[in-house]
């Protein structure tokens, strides 16, 4: 999986694009879309605060539900601490604001593994009625200086869903929301992703949001995307906060049988929704007896493998692949 395409839709909103300068075409509602603003690529001459400026001239903020954050100007080399701080000096004026998305950046423009972050939480704090918050995230370099996400830990009573897609999740990240307050939220996705491209999370670093202390109300869990995906799978197996949950997800990762056998040893799974295994490495007998257990009980499953890759050495050990990485 590669992102060859933007977001089609966010807070339950269709993605709009505003408009580029010298662009005329008739704008939505302030509050039916999600207002997608970004520059117009490399070395374009207005930057992203340019346009978010003008967006502000022409929309009534006043009524904007969701922004989704495009291109800026060169995310390799320049983290969007600008984008954040426009964002925090205009707050006054998006009363409305539920949900942003920052980073809405394809392959086209710049690479997972390349786009460069920084502390996002000022976003939060500066938006306490937000109910959504999402980032793309990678690590890029500026003059010797590593921009990587930032996501020290915080209290946020409102915020419901929150989205990390990474190729490589520093485990700074993952420390941090395990420490947040997060009392309202109810679906947390975590992109982990390959040591490759600066995963260093293990399982063990997982325990506060596993054990569910700081989630009352977490109903959709994904841990996602992740080069040790049979440990996570393990320590969800006897994790306090699957018996709240109604989707597990483990997709998207290297999951093998050790790992299936680990979860399906553990407590029971039969409460769920759903079980989202896709982009996994199990043998047929082991998707079998996932089928057979869960199915019958009425939970839905997820076990595609289409998009799986490995390769084998020269010496017959296999190599498995995450879905995003690059």
């Amino acid at each position: 999986m590669r992102f060859y395409d933007h977001l089609e839709e966010l807070y339950g909103l269709p993605a709009f694009t505003f408009p580029a300068p010298g662009e005329t075409m008739k704008l939505p509602e302030p509050d039916a879309v999600a207002w997608r603003i970004a520059a117009q690529g490399y070395g374009a001459e207005e930057t992203w605060e340019s346009a978010f400026g003008r967006f502000c001239a022409e929309v009534d903020t006043t009524r904007v539900r969701a922004l989704i954050v495009g291109l800026w100007e060169d995310p390799e080399d320049t983290d969007p601490s600008g984008v954040i701080e426009a964002l925090l000096s205009a707050r006054d004026r998006l009363p409305a604001l539920r949900s942003v998305f920052l980073g809405d950046i394809v392959v086209e423009e710049c690479e997972i593994s390349r786009i460069s972050q920084t502390d996002v939480t000022p976003l939060l704090a500066g938006f306490p009625e937000l109910e959504e918050f999402g980032v793309r995230a990678g690590e890029g370099i500026s003059v010797g200086e590593t921009l990587r996400l930032e996501f020290p830990a915080l209290r946020h009573d409102a915020l419901r869903r929150l989205t990390v897609q990474s190729g490589g999740l520093p485990v700074n990240v993952v420390r941090g929301v395990g420490a947040s307050e997060l009392p309202a939220l109810a679906h947390l996705e975590l992109w982990l992703g390959t040591s490759e491209y600066g995963a260093d999370c293990k399982a063990a670093d997982l325990e506060p949001i596993l054990s569910g202390a700081r989630l009352p109300r977490l109903r959709h869990l994904a841990l996602r995307n992740s080069e040790i995906q049979d440990e996570i799978a393990a320590a969800v197996a006897s994790a306090p906060v699957v018996a709240r949950l109604e989707v597990l997800d483990l997709s998207m990762g290297t999951l093998s049988d050790d790992g299936a056998a680990a979860l399906l040893s553990g407590q029971p799974l039969t409460h769920l929704k759903k079980l989202d295994l896709h982009h996994n490495y199990l043998s047929e007998p082991v998707r079998q007896r996932i089928h057979t257990m869960l199915e019958p009980m009425g939970v839905e499953v997820d076990l595609d493998q289409d998009d799986a890759e490995w390769d084998e050495g020269d010496d017959g050990t296999v190599r498995r692949y995450v879905c995003v990485g690059e």
